[in-house]
């Protein structure tokens, strides 16, 4: 036998050199990675840099698969814990909805709350979920280096049924506002890159850069079609995703005009991240990047040219546009894209396309815009503004209110349903508050433009998981009704404060306890934004992202609630009390059974005795004087020194046992 195995082992590593290369070949034609970059300038002088990163994998029977360009953890994550869908975000701000916009692809899908949010659906029987949810946290939480365990706790998640995503059963929802993001987080998530920081468009992310914006959130988003029951699909597919909110420092001298006070800030990627790229990451199938004008910018620019006040010689939509009368771009870009179907018909937006591609250490790319006129316009906002608050004072009780204000739709955006001749729109409400704020859903109140209304009027849809002690939190899932014409809308719910244990009590307990943001969505109005006629948005992932129909959402803010806390100085007082007196008793017991009396004795003896010299002084003045020499008198005696230090001592020890008896 041993024989054989010699005279093929030179067959056997030949066909194994030979057939390595083909399947290696085969196996990384089946993945592929794609970074692409969206700049926007924002009305409120800022800009929002996004990033989007997308890594796909074929589907893999073999548990034990080597990845060349997917990440080998989050593949490990789908096989072991059974995921279907998850996301996972580190949010640093919150998003402003009415000067960034809350009516496009990026403010529904990347504005997420301020802490971590996490949401994942598993394909496992219904009974095995929440043992799957603790397992990928605890995974999650090594992976990225942060306190994602926590959500582990049953108090922590729900389970939404149908008010977050239709996933009934098999989703799982979590959050943690008070959680810090900082560059441990980061690290972890550019380490899933193929190139990582160290080329393609990854290299812009400086930190001192990113954690100085004003907004800024990291997102991790995957979608696995294994579990799927045809076993099709597109394999496993990873998006990340980086949201900022920077403000440019313009370095271009201010012109004033009668109309406008100054121009918006110029910028550069120099500017902004301090940084140029180099090139693209070698491992990428496409590098781009987009600088989209949003279509108010557009409508005002247009306006502009019709009230003559600057030259329209030059077209800013025009194929291969470098400048115009309104503004300039540094580079040229490659193609020009016009929104086909936008939210408003008449101003679509504009995106300026460029491939990284081209570009080397050489000739870096460095887009830069500068602005030549003044310009002002706003952001498309949500149907509704939402905001929510807390009412009451104390540390018994309380209200939580969630106010909505209408933003003045124009009726070609008012996509609403009719029924009975009346005109609707529908609100769905997701709410989870805390087991220790316990909310009486009994005292649901709603108000349409100030006045009270019946609930059943209003609320089309409610379903209520009250929250159990120490054990699951409250759910709140309402889909709401409003009329089209309403100006301002507003629900309230009473609570009361529980009490928590002193080792329930975070370090900075007077600080407050943070509430999760609610989630308000709009399933009347969607976020689709198409720019290209054919399948080639397919092959950007950010196009790909701008075509799906998403609904509206929008977080409400993250509030404080006080609770009553307890004197944490106490503890530490009583426990100082009671070790000083029993130090005292038992230091002074000790003291006195260890105490040997006979050698005191001599030793106190030995020390009173008079010297020589104090001798014959004491004979020389008795001789003169004529008086009997009197002898020096000595310590009192032993037994009386003994006997009054005991008595001290047992006086002490009463004394402690009498505290620690009445008072310990």
């Amino acid at each position: 036998m041993a024989l054989l195995f010699l005279l093929l082992r030179p067959i056997l590593l030949l066909s194994l050199f030979y057939f390595a290369p083909i399947s290696q070949s085969q196996s990384a034609a089946g993945e592929d990675f794609s970074e692409e970059l969206l700049l926007r300038p924002l009305p409120d002088r800022k800009v929002l840099a996004h990033f989007h990163f997308q890594s796909r994998a074929p589907h893999s029977t073999s548990n034990g698969r080597h990845h060349h360009l997917f990440p080998k953890a989050v593949s490990q994550l789908v096989q072991k814990f059974h995921v279907k869908e998850m996301e996972l975000s580190f949010t640093q701000g919150r998003w402003n909805y009415d000067k960034w916009g809350g009516f496009d692809p990026i403010s529904s899908n990347n504005a997420k709350p301020p802490g971590v949010e996490l949401w994942a659906v598993f394909d496992v029987p219904h009974e095995q979920v929440d043992d799957s949810w603790k397992n990928l946290t605890h995974a999650l939480s090594g992976l990225f280096c942060a306190s994602i365990n926590f959500l582990e706790s049953s108090t922590t998640y729900s389970a939404p049924d149908w008010g977050y995503r239709p996933d009934s059963g098999s989703l799982r929802y979590g959050s943690l506002p008070r959680e810090a993001v900082c560059t441990e987080n980061l690290t972890p998530w550019l380490k899933l890159l193929p190139c990582r920081d160290k080329a393609g468009l990854s290299t812009l992310m400086d930190r001192p850069s990113i954690y100085k914006g004003f907004y800024h959130s990291q997102r991790l988003h995957l979608t696995s079609s294994k579990f799927e029951p045809e076993g099709g699909g597109s394999g496993i597919v990873l998006e990340q995703t980086l949201t900022l909110v920077l403000q440019p420092s313009s370095q271009r001298t201010v012109r004033s005009y009668s109309h406008e006070t100054n121009l918006q800030p110029s910028w550069s990627l120099t500017s902004i991240f301090g940084r140029k790229v180099s090139g693209r990451c070698v491992l990428a199938k496409s590098s781009i990047v987009y600088l989209q004008l949003d279509g108010s910018l557009v409508a005002e620019l247009d306006s502009l040219q019709k009230e003559n006040k600057i030259s329209s010689a030059d077209k800013y939509i025009s194929e291969g546009v470098r400048r115009s009368a309104c503004f300039e771009v540094s580079v040229k870009p490659d193609r020009v894209l016009e929104e086909l179907k936008g939210l408003e018909k008449k101003n679509p937006s504009v995106l300026y396309e460029f491939s990284v591609d081209k570009y080397n250490e050489s000739r870096p790319f460095d887009l830069g815009l500068t602005w030549k006129v003044p310009v002002a316009w706003s952001s498309q906002k949500a149907p509704l503004h939402v905001s929510r608050f807390l009412m009451g004072s104390g540390n018994e009780r309380g209200a939580i209110a969630v106010s909505l204000r209408s933003t003045e739709l124009t009726d070609e955006l008012l996509h609403t349903e009719t029924s009975e001749g009346r005109c609707k729109l529908e609100v769905k409400v997701f709410q989870v508050v805390p087991w220790y704020i316990k909310v009486y859903f009994h005292t649901l109140q709603v108000y349409v433009n100030e006045q009270p209304q019946a609930v059943s009027d209003v609320v089309e849809k409610m379903r209520v998981s009250p929250s159990v002690d120490k054990v699951s939190p409250g759910v709140m899932e309402m889909l709401l009704k409003f009329p089209c014409g309403m100006k301002s809308a507003a629900i309230t719910l009473d609570f009361d404060k529980g009490f928590l244990h002193i080792d329930e009590y975070p370090p900075d307990a007077n600080q407050g306890f943070d509430i999760p943001s609610a989630i308000i969505s709009f399933p009347n109005f969607h976020t689709s934004m198409q720019f290209l006629k054919d399948d080639s948005a397919d092959k950007s992932a950010i196009l790909s992202k701008f075509k799906e129909n998403s609904a509206v959402l929008a977080y409400t803010e993250v509030f404080l609630v006080p609770l009553a806390t307890p004197d944490f100085s106490m503890p530490y007082n009583v426990i100082t009390i009671t070790c000083t007196v029993c130090a005292l008793y038992f230091g002074s017991l000790l003291n006195v059974l260890r105490r040997r009396v006979g050698e005191e004795e001599r030793l106190e003896k030995k020390e009173k005795e008079p010297g020589l010299l104090r001798q014959l002084l004491f004979k020389l003045y008795a001789k003169i004087s004529g008086r009997p020499l009197e002898p020096v008198e000595s310590t009192s005696t032993s037994s009386s020194s003994s006997r009054s230090k005991l008595q001290f001592i047992i006086l002490v020890a009463g004394i402690a046992v009498l505290w620690q008896v009445y008072y310990g």
